[in-house]
């Protein structure tokens, strides 16, 4: 029999209880179905309306492939951010099922990265800037190039983008979200720094623009804006690719296939993300634009470029290292790890990628 709420309130969160459902991407009639429970039942569960009992915990434990712990968790869990963009589709193509499954594991790493962080120190080397558009006449190539020289960053392409974030203080993730619609998340909750959450599925060029477009949101919009999308895309291609750098390798050139070909692996950036920025400088116009993105369709690229032309993936370090941080130095386990995580060991090594060699680059120092 489920007990009323007043009963041991502070031992279950109902709100854990739907992350945890939503985390397997589960619907609640699907998970009420797998447990023998009533559907009515759980959502007055998740909704706090009543506690759940013993029987019905244990029984979603182990549907869930969950400790129990886990839904003892006193954090509430955060909705949805600002920016949730799509690479290629339009917003209305990503399902509330999708959103929400990705949302739960978001909000899951949040909960861990708040945890472990406690216990050490990250300083950052760069500052991360709130600036104005309005301040910089609009453009969002402006606030790219300020940027740019805020981090003396020096001219033509950018090597090694998750470094520079990460160094200015953001955690940045590598992810499976659940729709390949999905290309970037950003959560910036109170009183931790941004966690920016990357679609692992997708090729490294377009990872890179993925992060660029993020950070220009994190510099650029506290508020939504129906132009927001648009200005952050104007951003990231600005900062991936000055115009006053690039503009040497289009000047004089016949703007073709093979043109941006060759110079993917030197920008670091896609094909058609080169043909935009050929476009957006003067360079190529008209119907020699039109025919270009037409061989991009014709040729099946524009969601996969070929992957001769693939770019080495750059890695996010500075999460994995606070894991390590505190199996390292802190003397923890990985069985203390997963207590921390409310998970089962395996999937705590699986989803931080704990089997791995931490790299040294970011700057974690632990509190004494």
């Amino acid at each position: 029999m489920e007990q009323p709420r007043s009963a041991r309130a502070s031992e279950f969160n109902g709100e854990m209880f739907r992350l945890g459902r939503q985390l397997r991407g589960l619907t609640q009639r699907e998970f009420a179905e797998a447990i023998g429970a009533e559907a009515s039942t759980l959502s007055r569960i998740e909704n706090a309306v009543i506690q759940a009992s013993a029987d019905i915990a244990e029984r979603a434990a182990t549907k869930l492939g969950l400790p129990l712990a886990f839904f003892r968790q006193s954090e509430r869990p955060y909705g949805l951010p600002l920016s949730v963009h799509p690479m290629w589709r339009s917003k209305a193509a990503v399902s509330q099922h999708s959103l929400d499954q990705a949302l739960a594991e978001l909000n899951l790493r949040i909960m861990h990265v708040r945890r472990l962080i406690r216990s050490v120190e990250y300083e950052p080397v760069l500052d991360l800037p709130e600036m104005d558009l309005s301040e910089h006449g609009g453009d969002p190539e402006k606030v790219a190039a300020t940027l740019r020289r805020l981090w003396l960053m020096p001219a033509g392409p950018v090597h090694d983008l998750v470094g520079w974030v990460e160094r200015a203080g953001c955690f940045v993730m590598q992810t499976d979200l659940p729709d390949a619609a999905m290309s970037g998340v950003t959560l910036r909750v109170p009183d931790m720094r941004p966690c920016i959450f990357l679609n692992k599925s997708m090729p490294s060029d377009r990872t890179r623009h993925t992060l660029a477009h993020e950070l220009g949101h994190l510099i650029m919009h506290r508020f939504p804006s129906e132009n927001m999308e648009r200005e952050a895309n104007t951003f990231a291609a600005a900062f991936l690719m000055p115009a006053h750098d690039i503009r040497p390798y289009f000047a004089g050139k016949k703007i073709d296939l093979k043109l941006l070909a060759a110079l993917k692996p030197e920008w670091r950036v896609a094909m058609q993300s080169l043909l935009y920025r050929a476009a957006t400088l003067g360079y190529i116009q008209g119907n020699q634009e039109r025919y270009l993105w037409q061989q991009f369709s014709m040729k099946k690229m524009r969601t996969r470029e070929p992957p001769e032309l693939d770019l080495a993936p750059e890695s996010p370090t500075l999460v994995r290292k606070l894991f390590s941080l505190h199996l390292e130095q802190l003397g923890y386990s990985m069985g203390d790890l997963a207590c921390i995580a409310a998970l089962h060991e395996a999937e705590v090594v699986s989803m931080y990628g704990l089997g791995e060699r931490a790299p040294k680059r970011p700057l974690l120092r632990i509190v004494s």
